[in-house]
């Protein structure tokens, strides 16, 4: 009999697109010059170093939108009165949304601001967004085996809800993401 979850969680990672997209047009790089390391975090005198290459790792309680909705196009045949041809179409996506949880960057497990950074960045005009692939784990309840892992592509934020902070209750600062995506796969073992 297989194993059923009684509980689980989710791991999330994010980390910089290298996919090219419909544009064929590779991302840009994240250096300044051929040869050069990748910036992923603040040159010297505090200036911006362009997004980095991974946002971090997060825990999250709750993820919705694992979901590929498929349109159908109708096409009636002349002569055929008890049925029509029904083709595909494209395929809808939904924006995937991760609740009740954070990301923090793998070095220190404190929180940053690259995933604000990130939102900003595109609201303030930036002509040629970082794009953020994502793994969505869900985690068996001892966290030590990963029971399904779904891959998107080419990420970009929709939506970031900032922590509720109450002393009072004690619990964790948990924030809410929603990344509209390119692509979605649930990936084999």
């Amino acid at each position: 009999m297989p194993d059923l979850v009684q509980g689980f969680n989710f791991r999330v990672s994010l980390r910089r697109s290298t996919s090219a997209g419909p544009t064929s047009t590779p991302p840009p790089a994240l250096t300044d010059k051929p040869g050069e390391a990748s910036r992923t975090g603040p040159v010297a005198g505090g200036a911006a170093a362009g997004p980095p290459d991974q946002l971090g790792d997060g825990g999250f309680q709750e993820c919705t939108g694992l979901e590929l909705e498929m349109e159908l196009g109708d096409h009636p045949e002349g002569g055929r009165n008890d049925g029509l041809v029904r083709g595909i179409g494209r395929v809808k996506l939904q924006p995937i949304v991760l609740k009740r949880g954070m990301l923090v960057p793998i070095p220190g497990g404190r929180a940053e601001t690259a995933l604000w950074d990130w939102l900003h960045g595109i609201v303030g005009g930036e002509r040629r967004a970082a794009r953020y692939d994502g793994d969505i784990e869900v985690l068996d309840a001892t966290g030590g085996r990963t029971v399904a892992h779904w891959r998107f592509t080419r990420g970009l934020p929709v939506k970031l809800t900032g922590p509720a902070l109450n002393a009072r209750t004690g619990e964790i600062a948990m924030e809410e993401l929603h990344i509209a995506h390119e692509g979605l796969r649930l990936e084999g073992s």
